[in-house]
């Protein structure tokens, strides 16, 4: 048989291969929380589609701001007339003609100018609360990655001893010192160990894809950083949750700047039943062959002809817009109650919160001096095998409890976190203290 060996080109395309592949795993560096809520701000969907609603409220700020500026349009009438010459599309038949027209006194106009300017700071405010979900989402997915990876690293530790353990009864057994009762037990705290194994990996990965469609970056490359993660401030049992949360909550503020608007809507559709005046200006070149010159005085003809003016416009019976009127001023009532209702939940949300932020710190005080006095029973256990006061069975139970109050300890001390971020988003302070803007 003939041997295949590979020719000088298959050798280098092979070791280029493997050195383009080398940075991606010897160059991978962790992911700062910095870096990863900037991602997440520049990947977010929710953040585009929020940009894209405040360009809309502002161009339609500016499409009624610019009614105050004429609008100019060229073109030409041309037909053929039989008798009378009568207007095309409102304008005599003309060979060339320009049309000016722009608001000059406009009561309702100036108002709805007003609405629309409070309905770019709404959209504003709106995407401000969309990048506020962006960042707590992605700063409560890292720090539940480390709280899993945390507890992996604990669980791939404790799973060697609890394998010597199980094969250590396995040989008392044989010897006749232990029961078959013993070996269940120790079987069933080495199965409780894998279990939580299966159960912190699946999580972990789970967090890691989440993570990965907030940033963009692959999950496999997300390798987090748990000491980039700023210290979170303790919030004062005295302080004035309430009217600081009013002040710079901008979910309150849209309601609010909503409102706003919605009266002023109101108030320039009553200010529609005023008088206004508009400014307007026509130039038309007429032809000879729309017969001008047989209905209108001979010689009086002219082809070159203008109009500059203002068209006044007194509103005298106008059932339809009494009820747009009534309408405008329903929809502001609604919206005036809507922020108040969103005033009083935000408050109360934020005042939940911190009574929340203060119960979870007195439970992880507890959790804290429960798994230290576990720890310290796994130590006196091992002391008193060492004297022969203890068995192995007394160290398993030990450590299984010390365990336990661990991941209580991790649970606890991560929905602490959860509360603390959610308590900085209800102030306003969560970006800035993600970001280190502060």
């Amino acid at each position: 048989m003939k041997r295949r060996s590979w020719s000088g080109a298959r050798i280098h395309t092979f070791l280029l291969a493997m050195l383009l592949s080398l940075p991606a795993l010897s160059l991978a560096e962790p992911v700062t929380l910095h870096h990863a809520v900037e991602l997440a701000l520049k990947h977010a969907t929710g953040v585009s589609i929020a940009a894209a609603d405040e360009q809309h409220a502002s161009a339609g700020y500016r499409e009624l701001r610019n009614s105050y500026i004429p609008q100019l349009n060229a073109g030409a009438g041309i037909g053929w007339s039989d008798g009378f010459p009568l207007s095309l599309e409102g304008a005599a038949p003309s060979l060339f003609n320009v049309n000016a027209q722009s608001a000059l006194i406009n009561p309702a106009l100036r108002d709805f100018i007003h609405a629309a300017q409070a309905d770019v700071t709404v959209s504003t405010l709106h995407t401000k609360d969309q990048r506020n979900q962006v960042v707590q989402d992605t700063v409560l997915s890292y720090a539940e990655l480390a709280k899993w990876e945390q507890r992996l690293h604990r669980l791939r530790e404790a799973e060697p001893a609890a394998e010597q353990i199980a094969a250590a009864v396995a040989q008392r057994i044989k010897e006749g010192i232990d029961s078959e009762m013993d070996v269940s037990k120790a079987r069933l705290s080495l199965a409780r160990v894998r279990l939580r194994l299966a159960e912190a990996g699946g999580a972990a990965d789970v967090l890691r894809e989440h993570l990965s469609r907030l940033t963009g970056l692959p999950a496999a490359s997300i390798e987090i950083d748990p000491d980039s993660v700023p210290a979170l401030p303790a919030p004062k049992p005295q302080e004035d949750f309430a009217s600081k949360t009013t002040d710079a909550n901008p979910v309150v503020e849209a309601a609010v700047e909503h409102a706003r608007a919605q009266y002023l809507r109101a108030k320039g559709e009553h200010r529609s039943l005023w008088p206004s005046v508009d400014f307007a200006a026509q130039y038309a070149n007429l032809a000879t062959y729309n017969n001008y010159d047989r209905f209108y005085q001979p010689g009086s003809f002219q082809p070159n002809n203008a109009t500059v003016g203002v068209a006044i416009h007194f509103p005298f019976l106008n059932l339809a817009q009494h009820a747009r009127v009534q309408e405008a001023e329903s929809e502001a009532f609604k919206a005036k109650k809507q922020a108040e209702a969103a005033r009083n939940q935000v408050s109360e949300e934020t005042l939940r919160l911190q009574r929340s932020v203060t119960q979870m710190q007195a439970a992880r005080d507890v959790a804290e001096l429960e798994y230290e006095i576990a720890q310290k029973n796994v130590e006196a256990v091992r002391t008193r095998m060492d004297s022969s006061g203890a068995n192995l069975h007394d160290l398993d139970t030990a450590q299984t409890q010390a365990s336990e109050r661990l991941i209580t300890l991790q649970d606890v001390t991560f929905e602490l976190e959860r509360s603390q971020v959610a308590l900085l988003r209800a102030t306003g302070e969560l970006e800035s203290w993600a970001l280190g803007t502060k």
